[in-house]
């Protein structure tokens, strides 16, 4: 995979998403309006999971990497009236990032990603962080019916980290070996490969380039494309994948949404 977005560029990112949730939590009619992207939760259940999340990740970050996951149980509790739950909101974000420059990118850190391709250190807990409140900011969008895409530079590198973090294990694929690539418009693509050795990903050449040419012209067995907000969407079930442009065999990607690797 390529290089993730520099390590201040990521909190920068962080930074700015939560802030976008915080002004759709601040527009909505009512806390009590329900999230269709996240069935059975309310805008604020999903304010209070947001916030609380990012106090675990602050505590479990700031422990040091020798320690396991923290809970954010000892802190305040989400308020139920909206401006303190605003600030409540706020003081969470605030948290997560004073953690993260603390500890600086390379430092290690309990993960539950250890058999992916990504790195179990602070800096691959940003790169996750910022797809996690983008994801919820969205969420938040739809909540209001004025869902926005992805910003450009938080959906392309989302790809790729959901594809490494997500995606990769080293658990065996349970049907036959396959291909699948992954084509943003944007102009990047992207390849996983499935087998009995587990899913491993990467991204490919650019079309036209001396390592496109050297690479080969081998086909995947199925493609996806859209913006790379789109997919990026889709990966985490906030579109149907179907409304991507979809190309070769596929049941190969019913086959992906209902593999568990952990089982």
């Amino acid at each position: 995979m390529e290089k993730a977005l520099e390590f201040p560029v990521l909190l920068r990112l962080i930074d700015e998403r939560s802030t976008a949730f915080r002004a759709a939590v601040a527009s909505a009619p009512s806390l009590d309006v329900p999230v269709p992207t996240c069935p059975e939760w309310t805008l604020f259940d999903l304010v209070q999971h947001l916030g609380e999340g990012r106090r675990s990740w602050a505590a479990t970050v700031a422990a040091g990497p020798t320690a396991s996951a923290k809970s954010a149980s000892e802190g305040p509790a989400a308020p139920r009236e909206r401006e303190a739950l605003l600030a409540w909101l706020a003081a969470s974000t605030q948290q997560l990032l004073d953690a993260l420059r603390e500890a600086g990118p390379d430092r290690g850190c309990w993960t539950w990603w250890g058999t992916s391709q990504s790195p179990q250190t602070c800096g691959a807990v940003a790169r996750h962080q910022l797809q996690e409140i983008a994801v919820h900011t969205y969420d938040a969008q739809v909540t209001l019916g004025a869902p926005q895409p992805l910003p450009d530079e938080v959906a392309l590198d989302g790809v790729e980290e959901f594809l490494s973090t997500c995606c990769a294990t080293t658990a065996a694929w349970p049907h036959e070996p396959a291909a699948v690539d992954y084509h943003a418009t944007e102009g990047r693509s992207w390849r996983t490969w499935l087998s009995a050795d587990g899913a491993r990903a990467a991204r490919l050449p650019t079309p036209g380039t001396m390592a496109a040419t050297a690479a080969g012209e081998d086909v995947a067995d199925a493609s996806a494309r859209g913006t790379a907000s789109e997919l990026v969407l889709a990966f985490y079930g906030r579109i149907p994948v179907d409304s991507l442009k979809l190309d070769g065999d596929r049941r190969l990607f019913d086959l992906l949404v209902d593999w568990d690797p952990d089982e």
